[in-house]
């Protein structure tokens, strides 16, 4: 077990997880601001964007990269560093660290070697685009961007199918269309939000069903980077779906899977068994018996 204080002796050396502006500069914190000030070096994403916003603040604190394709050698020197009482400030970039963007990596092995990882709060398009979106808060899931091949987008989503959650996902301006298209055929013509340059002069929130925001898609040019927002699964659906046959009979049940599925007598009574969560001997006999 690790009990972290984070404040209690601040001459020790820390990660420091920073978030910076999505888009709106002026959506940075001052916290955030002083906290690269005052960092010995800063880890970017990427430092030509990063280098742009310290500019913009007059930061002159050192930027080293590290990025996703950063190598196990980068990590164990941040960490070194920050054993040697060095404070590192970590940034993506555009929002949290380590949300869909790199960090998670850092932040893994500095709690394995018991170093100070401390989290600032900060902008997040996720969250804004949910609140903004107008559907339900009380619960919501953020899965980030999608596989990019069809097949396993289409297992991703069916795998989120009878979640009631508000479902949260990032994706780019080229596969908007084809992600829209796949969430109608996975999970059905739901509510949904796109919102777009969030925080941005062109921002944009377009609301409706899938059906709507696909034609609205098909009219319009795509620029910036997306959050979809789509409804939950509704209360219930998951009882109904996994109940479909709740009234059929047993033989009707079984004659179901050998004329739907073109399996034998014998494999459509193992599943009617597992479906009804009865003994196969029980359907084989009822089936049997019902001819």
């Amino acid at each position: 077990m690790m009990i972290q204080k984070s404040f209690d002796n601040e001459a020790e050396g820390a990660i420091f997880l920073v978030p910076t502006p999505i888009g709106n500069l002026e959506d940075i914190t001052y916290r955030a601001l002083n906290t690269l000030k005052t960092a010995n070096v800063i880890a970017a994403e990427d430092t030509r964007n990063t280098k742009k916003l310290l500019n913009y603040f007059e930061i002159n604190t050192p930027l080293t990269s590290y990025h996703e394709h950063s190598n196990l050698g980068k990590i164990e020197d941040l960490i070194r560093q920050a054993e040697e009482g060095a404070k590192i400030a970590v940034v993506s970039d555009a929002g949290m660290p380590a949300i869909s963007d790199p960090g998670s990596g850092l932040v893994e092995e500095a709690l394995k070697r018991n170093v100070k990882v401390i989290v600032l709060p900060g902008a997040n398009a996720a969250l804004a685009a949910l609140v903004g979106s107008g559907m339900s808060t009380n619960e919501f899931y953020f899965y980030g961007f999608l596989p990019r091949k069809k097949k396993e987008k289409i297992e991703a989503l069916t795998d989120l199918k009878k979640i009631s959650a508000t479902l949260l996902f990032y994706e780019s301006p080229f596969r908007v269309k084809d992600t829209l298209e796949n969430i109608r055929d996975t999970l059905g013509n739901r509510k949904v939000a796109l919102a777009r340059e969030l925080t941005k002069r062109f921002e944009e929130y377009i609301r409706g069903t899938v059906d709507d925001l696909l034609a609205w898609v098909k009219t319009n040019e795509l620029k910036g980077e997306f959050v979809i927002v789509v409804e939950g699964a509704e209360a219930g659906a998951e009882d109904a779906e996994d109940n479909w046959w709740s009234n059929l009979g047993v033989k009707e049940h079984v004659d179901h899977y050998i004329e739907t599925e073109g399996i034998s007598s014998k494999e459509a009574i193992k599943q009617v068994a597992k479906d009804r969560g009865v003994p196969k001997r029980t359907v084989y006999q009822t089936y049997h018996i019902e001819e």
